[in-house]
């Protein structure tokens, strides 16, 4: 009688670090650093990834333009912290404009290895992609600025569940629990899917793209009935703050006579672009034209401000400082990855 000889592969089982970070609070895998706390809390603060000297250093370009527009604007003078002496900055503290998001020191941050590290290892890839994200003047004088309301927000379609996007920005001067900045609803990341299920019946906050979705009073009252709790993260500068984007979030203003500054940084890997969304970032970056924490530009912005809903009369297409990239950081464009017709 002839014997069957049966050959099995054994199947590959690949290990938490040889893969994307999976956040969704059900690993027993312990990591020992912050990843740790992404996966519990939604978020999590990076110590040091931008040596602090340097960090202070680029929080002065930071002052030194917003002053290069001429309207009057002084570091030294809290009093000129007014609409009428600043570029156009919107209420969230937010230059959008003016070729801002191109700025040299803005990619020099985005090309820090202490912060590009981070997202290599959330997904496992050294090929990534990075978003032309805006840059935030958080004032401590503003009497005479827009009011900062609360605007609780996901930056994520609640018709596409699932961690999608990692979230990012850098502080750049001392930012403690009372000196305003980010705020984040600690763990409400693992509650999204049971939330928009319970929520679906309520009449969405109109917003300009479905990858925004804003926390109503009884959505606020929701995650304070499971067991939410909204946290102001401190941080030193030079310090990285991650979120996920489905961790409800906003920023308030300080209490103190302590301004606030930061840059958003936010990266992907680049096989969950398209072609088609490469050839619009080589554009936007071309143009030095910003775009929305996303970092295949999605959405593209201009470098128009509009002034009291008006044409700003300052008008600047490119930025004041043109940045200069390294091999490295040219790679965050996107272009390299652009494949030839």
């Amino acid at each position: 009688m002839a014997t069957e000889t049966v050959t099995t592969t054994p199947s590959l089982t690949l290990q938490p670090e040889q893969r994307r970070l999976v956040v969704d609070g059900k690993s027993d895998f312990v990591y020992g650093d912050w990843r740790d706390d992404l996966i519990r809390d939604g978020y999590a603060v990076i110590k040091g990834a931008i040596p602090k000297e340097r960090a202070t250093i680029y929080s002065q370009k930071m002052y030194t333009l917003a002053e290069s527009f001429g309207l009057g604007y002084r570091r030294d003078q809290p009093a000129t912290v007014h609409p009428d002496l600043l570029p156009v900055i919107n209420e969230k503290g937010m230059l959008l404009n003016y070729g801002a998001p191109h700025e040299d020191f803005v990619w020099a941050i985005r090309g820090e290895q202490g912060i590009v590290d981070v997202f290599e290892k959330v997904y496992n890839t050294p090929d990534l992609i990075v978003s032309f994200d805006a840059i935030n003047y958080g004032f401590a004088n503003r009497a005479n600025l827009p009011e900062n309301k609360p605007w609780p927000h996901q930056d994520q379609d609640p018709d596409k569940p699932g961690f999608r996007c990692l979230q990012g920005l850098v502080n750049l001067l001392p930012n403690g629990p009372d000196d305003g900045g980010l705020i984040v609803c600690k763990g409400g990341h693992l509650l999204s899917e049971e939330f928009h299920k319970d929520m679906a019946h309520e009449e969405r906050i109109p917003a300009w793209t479905k990858e925004w979705y804003g926390f109503t009073e009884a959505g606020m009252q929701w995650l304070k009935d499971h067991g939410c709790e909204w946290v102001k993260p401190a941080a030193e500068p030079g310090d990285l703050l991650i979120w996920d984007s489905r961790t409800p979030h906003y920023n308030v203003p300080t209490k103190t006579k302590q301004d606030r500054m930061a840059v958003y940084t936010c990266y992907m890997p680049v096989e969950d672009a398209t072609q088609e969304d490469l050839l619009r970032k080589k554009d936007a970056f071309e143009k030095r034209l910003g775009t929305t924490h996303w970092p295949n530009a999605r959405h593209v912005g201009t470098n128009a401000a509009k002034r009291n809903g008006e044409p700003d009369h300052i008008v600047r297409e490119r930025p004041l400082n043109e940045p200069v990239l390294s091999e490295r950081t040219f790679k965050l464009t996107g272009i390299p990855y652009i494949k030839a017709n």
